[in-house]
């Protein structure tokens, strides 16, 4: 008889291990535990994109010891060959009685391990501390369900919402401190996005850096999309980090293409001509605002023409979390669509 708080304690074990795995990778992270008898015989996670996953690792370890055994995994096994082969394969073949996962696989390809499992005879509990889980990997699971990574739109304005002087001057809207944050949310997204306006305007780096300017060990893909020819030289070509150009203005096309590339997450750092067609395509689902105690009165505005004529088709946000950094506010809001979870 198996009881619910032990299933519990090693999936807890096993999210655990999940976190090892690197946050922002094509895959999701997921950790694994076989236990034998009341007792962990083989653990594992998943490495990141081309490395075993984290079923199979466990496995591994455990040997001869998985035959009748019971495993522990934060995710459904999924049930497609691609890199790898079907850890539902795996398991069956390890001679593993009994599976119990955490969060159902949202992947149409690598969804339906438990099928397979269950038809070949292997006891299978689903949703065991899913809650937990799910949080492991919400841009990935977003990003099966939608066709297209996430998208956060960051920009910094002034109280007045201008996010440059007249003159074009924009340096330095907000202070240090929100200037490190964002070197950490870089950092945290699979892509930073911009235009080829602002790298003409701008000649932004779009590294990940700490407060006193370090390069941090992870940085971010760096996309400018556009049509318009930005100069080799741009600091944005430098080899600090990869760099690709999408000859496009499409929001939709460049996304599709950076879901191709494995990228989960992308963080909008463009122009309000950008920010428009990311709006307008219905393709932004957070906004990071960075407000400065300043006034400018006259400049550019921090986004162009929405395509709203009235209060009443103005885009609704909701605020998620509003705080003081130094003498500036960050404003994190989520864009809400009918029928979907806040």
């Amino acid at each position: 008889m198996h009881h619910a708080s032990e299933d519990e304690r090693f999936m807890r074990q096993a999210l655990a291990l999940a976190v090892k795995g690197p946050a922002v990778d094509p895959n999701p992270r997921v950790g694994a535990v076989v236990v034998a008898d009341g007792v962990v015989v083989g653990t594992g996670w998943h490495a990141g994109a081309g490395t075993p996953h984290a079923e199979v690792v466990a496995l591994r370890e455990a040997a001869d010891a998985a035959r009748g055994a019971t495993i522990h995994i934060t995710l459904e096994p999924c049930n497609h060959t691609g890199r790898t082969g079907p850890c539902a394969e795996a398991i069956i073949e390890a001679g593993i009685r009994r599976v119990v996962f955490a969060s159902a696989d949202p992947g149409v390809t690598s969804g339906g391990g438990a099928e397979t499992l269950r038809a070949a005879g292997v006891e299978v509990v689903g949703g065991v501390l899913a809650e937990d889980a799910d949080l492991l990997n919400p841009d990935w699971a977003f990003s099966l369900r939608h066709g297209r990574p996430r998208v956060t739109w960051k920009y910094a304005a002034t109280l007045d919402g201008r996010v440059a002087a007249a003159d074009g001057t924009s340096q330095w809207i907000t202070g240090p401190q929100a200037r490190a944050d964002v070197g950490r949310e870089r950092a945290r997204h699979g892509a930073v996005l911009v235009g080829t306006g602002t790298v003409l305007a701008d000649d932004p780096h779009l590294t990940a850096r700490d407060a006193d300017g370090t390069l941090l060990d992870r940085q971010p893909l760096r996309v400018v999309m556009g049509l318009r020819e930005t100069a080799p030289e741009a600091r944005v070509f430098d080899d600090a980090a990869e760099t690709i150009s999408l000859r496009t203005r499409d929001a939709r096309e460049a996304l599709s293409t950076l879901q191709e590339r494995g990228i989960r997450s992308v963080w909008l750092e463009g122009g309000p001509t950008l920010a428009a067609a990311f709006w307008r395509a219905d393709c932004i689902d957070d906004v990071i605002a960075w407000l400065g105690p300043k006034l400018l009165g006259d400049g550019l505005v921090a986004v162009t023409d929405l395509g709203v004529g009235t209060i009443v088709d103005a885009i609704d946000l909701r605020t998620m979390d509003v705080r003081t950094m130094g003498p500036d506010v960050r404003w994190h809001l989520r864009v809400h669509r009918p029928g979907e979870e806040a």
